[in-house]
């Protein structure tokens, strides 16, 4: 018995280390990022010229966790224009098949409403299409728009115009953009439009419809009204420079030609690839990006008075955790957990006429009826 007593303890002992050695793999290495070039942030007024908006503008951080924010915070000296944000909320992201969720789930939900399984686009957890918030909008006669910083074809954007049970049917998710009755469309992933396995050359097609197509950030940027599809340069933002900005820009010019108001989707879609990553530089400067692509919009909703802005993310990437930084120097140390996703809930901002109906903690779902009632839409 003493023997078989000193076996059960010894088991005991090897069973905590190998579990307290398991979780050490989880703790990942510590990563720096110290900020070089600050930005001044702006406060923007708090009053509106009507409760009810005339448009919405719907921006999505991938991949952007509380510690994402707080650590582009950290790195521009405590500032960014969500700042100007007094409206707070949660937003639960898992899907209908896994407690945490990919883009094209945590997409879907908030463009169509309802909880999606994992990889599918623009589809019920049944595989049902259903109509997104860009349909709907676009039935009450808004202007409608998506402007991303990666491939249009990716799940987050894909999730707003196409219906299919894989993220991966990029070839299908293209025709639905040439279908989808957009007025702007601006991001990556132009070779799905052109030299495919079905002959049909969609480009072609975009300009029969009436689109001004262009592959360049100065074709893009001349752009002031008509249709619009900006097939753009991919890559984090020391690849592409300031485009989320400028081509943001470029899409409100359009779109605030439409008397009838607008729905504009905006998705810093790199904060993402910081976190699978596990790369510190990557995820802050992707936030400030995002943060100071947040401040041009800002300029445009307070000047306009009748615009919503709401900002949230589909998940969150990395489970980044931050454990030093200097307020100061902008200086910022994390520790990524996984290079995958995370299930913990993320923050939702708006500012506007209508933006405190988006307190407190709800379901990635909730914001579809939410645009449907605050906008008055006929669904």
């Amino acid at each position: 018995m003493k023997i078989i007593s000193i076996l059960t303890s010894l088991l005991l002992v090897l069973s905590f280390q190998s579990v307290h050695a398991q979780s050490k793999t989880f703790e990942g290495t510590e990563s720096v990022y110290q900020n070089q070039t600050f930005y001044e942030v702006k406060d923007f007024p708090q009053k509106f010229k009507a409760k009810k908006p005339k448009n919405v503008i719907l921006m999505i951080g991938d991949g952007m966790g509380v510690a994402q924010v707080f650590a582009g915070a950290t790195a521009n000296r405590g500032q960014l224009y969500l700042n100007n944000f007094k409206h707070l909320g949660y937003s639960r992201t898992q899907s209908a098949n896994r407690y945490v969720t990919d883009s094209g789930a945590g997409g879907t939900a908030i463009a169509v409403g309802h909880k999606a399984n994992n990889s599918s686009v623009g589809v019920d957890s049944n595989g049902n299409p259903v109509p997104s918030i860009i349909t709907v909008a676009q039935k009450n006669n808004l202007a409608t728009g998506i402007v991303v910083t990666t491939s249009l074809l990716d799940a987050t954007p894909a999730d707003f115009v196409a219906h299919v049970p894989s993220r991966k049917m990029m070839p299908e998710i293209a025709k639905a953009f040439v279908a989808s009755d957009l007025e702007v469309f601006i991001g990556g992933g132009i070779e799905h439009f052109q030299n495919r396995e079905d002959g049909r050359d969609l480009l072609a097609e975009l300009t029969e419809k009436g689109y001004q197509v262009c592959d360049t950030i100065t074709e893009v940027t001349k752009i002031k009204s008509g249709k619009l599809a900006g097939f753009l340069r991919e890559g984090r933002i020391s690849q592409r420079g300031d485009q989320l900005e400028r081509t943001t820009a470029v899409a409100l010019d359009i779109l605030d030609d439409h008397k009838n108001g607008f729905f504009l989707m905006v998705e810093a879609s790199e904060i993402d690839g910081g976190g699978h990553d596990n790369d510190m530089q990557y995820t802050v400067e992707e936030m400030l990006d995002f943060d100071q692509t947040i401040g041009k919009v800002l300029e445009f909703a307070a000047k306009d008075g009748e615009t919503l802005v709401v900002i949230t993310a589909d998940h969150e990437t990395g489970g980044l955790t931050l454990v030093n930084g200097n307020m100061e120097t902008g200086e910022v140390t994390g520790r990524f957990t996984t290079g995958g996703h995370t299930g913990i809930m993320v923050p939702v901002f708006a500012y506007g006429p209508g933006a405190e109906m988006f307190t407190g903690i709800g379901e990635n779902t909730s914001f579809f009826q939410k645009f449907i009632k605050v906008l008055r839409l006929n669904p």
